[in-house]
């Protein structure tokens, strides 16, 4: 990850979409413990070589309601985005960023997941 990494993060409620945030976080060196922000859309991080900042916007209806917690300021600044439940404001994404999508397995159990990842650049302009 370099400053100004957005990864787009994708999937069903208890995917595992905070754990894997968490796994991120410890992988940049931050310390502090990683919870979901459904009800803050904000937190940050910044104990690490470089900051975090996790969103969740999940309960936005309008994309728009980013600009009230300055979402261009973070993704755009020197740290790694992380947005859960991107779908809501992809219309406000950089041209360059990562999706990453994890799925439940059923077919093998419970606690087994697919992971896809995928490298996702605008070239329309």
């Amino acid at each position: 990850m370099t400053p100004g990494s957005v990864i787009a993060l994708e999937g069903d409620l208890g995917a595992g979409k905070t754990l894997f945030t968490q796994g991120l976080a410890a992988g940049l060196g931050i310390t502090e413990p990683v919870n979901s922000p459904t009800f803050t859309i904000l937190q940050i991080y910044e104990s690490g070589r470089m900051p975090l900042y996790h969103f969740d916007v999940y309960r936005i209806e309008d994309p728009y309601e980013m600009e009230e917690v300055g979402f261009d300021d973070f993704i755009f600044g020197d740290g790694v985005s992380v947005i859960e439940w991107p779908g809501q404001i992809y219309e406000l994404f950089p041209d360059i960023y990562i999706r990453i999508r994890i799925l439940r397995d059923y077919t093998r159990g419970d606690d087994y997941r697919l992971i896809e990842i995928e490298h996702h650049e605008d070239t329309s302009d």
